[in-house]
């Protein structure tokens, strides 16, 4: 099973611009696809956490990257993610930059991410991208994991910035490309985010202040997400539902 995630990737900008990213098109016409309304806060390190370990924010207890003053580590977490039951078991699973602290986190590979996991320069943000593939493609051809989980975390702070731009767009038909390596290693296919996007004045949680020192923030989160799936029978309609879907597919009703 591939799990792709795209922080931030909303349905506003994939949908008007479809005929311009023909790979994320092709696996909407081979699979399902869903709009996800979040019933808690489009807050990306708590939604991540939520998705890997099936855990509701109040349970597994993380807010934020940094809290009481102390960068939150996987470790300060207490809860087991998809990929420590996985293992337990004996099927084979990596994990690579999942954005649920900082630097990302990764399970079993070895990844130097951008800027410490922070890209914020242009340059670096689109950097971004390429070294995750190049990193997916090797884990896929030298590994071959029953289970790779992948998430590409940029597209967020773009977002933020560029809402509304060409700019945005163009990172799209990057992420399209990227899928278009990834998607022929496996047929059963979860692609997520973790949050939408829209214009800053529309958003119904302020995660950033309108003004920073990186300039004015165009746009902001919305708690309505994208779902792409291919050959995947069980119904998603909330971020913990991929914890349990792999849990269920390879697990069963193991226990914990």
């Amino acid at each position: 099973m591939l799990v792709i995630g795209i922080d931030g990737a909303t349905w506003k900008v994939i949908r008007p611009n479809i005929e311009r990213l023909p790979h994320i098109h092709q696996l909407m016409e081979e699979g399902s696809y869903a709009t996800i309304h979040l019933t808690q806060k489009p807050w990306s390190p708590s939604v991540w956490c939520s998705m890997f370990s099936g855990k509701s924010p109040e349970e597994h207890g993380h807010k934020d990257f940094v809290q009481n003053g102390h960068i939150v580590r996987r470790e300060d977490i207490k809860v087991k993610f998809i990929w420590d039951l996985l293992d337990k078991n004996g099927i084979s699973v990596k994990a690579l930059n999942i954005p649920f602290v900082v630097p990302p986190y990764c399970f079993k590979v070895k990844f130097e991410p951008v800027a410490h996991g922070l890209p914020i320069e242009e340059p670096e943000l689109l950097e971004e991208i390429t070294k995750v593939t190049e990193k997916a493609l090797e884990v896929l051809n030298n590994d071959r994991p029953e289970v790779f989980i992948v998430v590409y975390t940029a597209l967020d702070r773009l977002s933020h910035l560029h809402w509304g731009e060409p700019l945005l767009v163009d990172y799209y038909k990057k992420i399209d490309n990227a899928l278009r390596k990834l998607l022929k290693y496996d047929n059963e296919v979860i692609v997520i985010s973790d949050h939408g996007f829209c214009a800053y004045d529309e958003a119904p949680i302020r995660t950033l202040p309108k003004h920073t020192p990186r300039g004015e923030i165009k746009g902001d989160h919305h708690p309505d997400a994208i779902l792409i799936t291919k050959n995947i029978n069980f119904h998603i309609s909330q971020p913990t539902d991929v914890f349990y879907c792999i849990k269920e597919k390879y697990l069963g009703q193991a226990n914990e």
